[in-house]
């Protein structure tokens, strides 16, 4: 039910709460006796108007908030991970060797189609095996916005090395929403 704001005195205040019945009326406040006391003080108070007193599916005109996505959900493969099920999450970890986790992560952005951020993941170049791979910044790109689950999501997450010539291709990712890679492996 949507609500007229209105400010008044303390005098005001103090006349409502002796005189109940004035209050309801919607007297002007100019026919309310002023009393003694500290000093005016404004206070908000919340009157119904007529037009909301006789139905009560007005509408306030105002939305609900959106809830922000979270990084996909804890599936399949992906189950023993962290991060996933998150909003901005700062870690992100597949649940497998040292490339699948990303630790530091700091969001460009969230919330729209594409989120981005950049954190640390371990590179392993070519004819490199995992454990001489090396600590160094990536690019973290979040996508495929919707619904899984009946969440608000990024359905697909992806971290690449752009130092190394590495680029995003939206074709290789982890569906965080099924818990599975893309293309399978």
């Amino acid at each position: 039910m949507p609500l007229r704001r209105t400010t008044v005195g303390y005098g005001a205040v103090v006349s409502c709460l002796v005189g109940l019945a004035a209050c309801g009326t919607g007297a002007p406040s100019a026919a309310r006796s002023p009393t003694t006391g500290p000093p005016p003080s404004l206070v908000t108070t919340s009157v119904p108007t007529a037009a909301t007193t006789s139905t009560m599916t007005a509408t306030t005109g105002t939305t609900a908030p959106r809830t922000a996505p979270t990084l996909g959900r804890l599936a399949g493969v992906f189950s023993a991970g962290q991060g996933f099920g998150q909003v901005e999450p700062s870690r992100i970890f597949n649940g497998g060797d040292p490339t699948g986790l990303v630790t530091d992560v700091v969001w460009k952005s969230w919330g729209g189609p594409t989120a981005t951020g950049t954190g640390t993941s371990d590179y392993v170049g070519p004819d490199q095996t995992v454990a001489t791979g090396t600590e160094e910044p990536t690019t973290v790109v979040a996508f495929d916005l919707g619904n899984c689950a009946g969440t608000l999501m990024y359905r697909a997450v992806e971290w690449y090395f752009p130092q190394h010539g590495m680029t995003f291709h939206p074709d290789r990712y982890e569906d965080v929403c099924t818990g599975t890679y893309v293309p399978s492996s």
